[in-house]
């Protein structure tokens, strides 16, 4: 990421930071109070407090690594101190940084988490609107209740459980059509054959959640079956994550998504790529800027940079 040496052009950032090893000593949510002492004294009462309600450490874990992602990408990429990176909401809930300045917004920025995995993407330095998504699914965590499930109601019947959130050819596709073109190798086990299913499941609602979090909606907007990804395949398997290496070996393939519909139209104007991360993560990211439409197909998706907690809390005390 080109972001020292007075380099002024738009840039793209996709993060990921692994809360799931962090701070071991930490049973309870209060303990963190203590072992995860430092990291909370870089957010505002308000945030670690709202850390703090959490019931469950996992989920208070991934709260703070949220907080801290997008004060390190406003405070990093605009060049402000910590304390000045402030966070709002803008009318749709969406978290947003306005410069106090000029109202603008110079660091545009999404971040989604799941399963101990906290993934950010930012444009910052763009001269015009950018709008961006990011969704994080990992299709491992409940797959003993969703193979209970789909043994006891059936493949359609699972899908059907969710269609209120697929269009109606997404749900169809999934249902009946999956496996089709050779998805899977001859004599693959039933086992397999349903493992790769639900991961195609995970793919498509990772892609609807980072589309519709890139328009500044959630999925409960009105539009929702409206928009449909046509005949996905979610991206190839990943090598096993590590959370203290920073290389891409715990990213596998990727996918640049191009059959985009919405209203009967394909979309045009919207970069979205999904790719693997270790053998059971996936992460999509979307962009757009409208208006100027190649410019947001020019961003380069590429593979997301795993940051360590050392190092966003150096760099957070540093600008202090």
């Amino acid at each position: 990421m080109a972001d020292s040496g007075g380099e002024r052009r738009p840039v793209l950032v996709q993060w990921i930071l692994d809360t799931r090893n962090l701070w071991p000593e930490a049973s309870k949510t209060k303990d963190l109070e203590t072992v995860a002492s430092r990291a909370l004294a870089l957010l505002t009462p308000e945030e670690k407090a709202g850390v703090l309600r959490y019931m469950f450490v996992r989920d208070a874990k991934m709260s703070l690594g949220s907080h801290l992602l997008k004060h390190y990408a406003v405070s990093r990429l605009h060049g402000v101190p910590w304390r000045e990176a402030a966070i709002t909401r803008d009318p749709r809930t969406k978290p947003v940084y306005r410069d106090p300045a000029t109202g603008g917004q110079p660091v545009s920025f999404n971040v989604s988490h799941q399963a101990g995995l906290v993934a950010l993407v930012a444009v910052a330095r763009f001269d015009g609107e950018v709008e961006v998504g990011v969704d994080v699914v990992c299709a491992s965590e409940r797959r003993g209740r969703d193979h209970k499930m789909v043994a006891e109601e059936g493949w359609p019947a699972f899908v059907d459980m969710h269609a209120d959130v697929f269009a109606p050819g997404e749900a169809a596709y999934l249902k009946f059509q999956v496996l089709s073109g050779g998805a899977l190798p001859a004599g693959s086990s039933a086992e397999a054959v349903l493992d790769f299913k639900l991961r195609c499941f995970y793919a498509l609602w990772c892609l609807r959640e980072a589309y519709v979090k890139m328009t500044g909606e959630a999925l409960l907007a009105k539009w929702l079956r409206e928009l449909e990804f046509r005949a996905i395949r979610p991206p190839a398997v990943a090598a096993a994550s590590s959370s203290s290496s920073s290389d891409n070996e715990a990213q596998g393939g990727a996918v640049k998504v191009e059959e985009i519909w919405f209203q009967g139209q394909k979309v045009q104007d919207a970069n979205v790529c999904i790719r693997s991360w270790g053998p059971d993560y996936m992460t999509c990211t979307a962009v757009r800027t409208p208006g100027r439409e190649a410019d947001g197909l020019a961003f380069e998706l590429g593979p997301y940079e795993v940051l360590s907690m050392d190092e966003v809390l150096s760099f957070a005390e540093s600008m202090m």
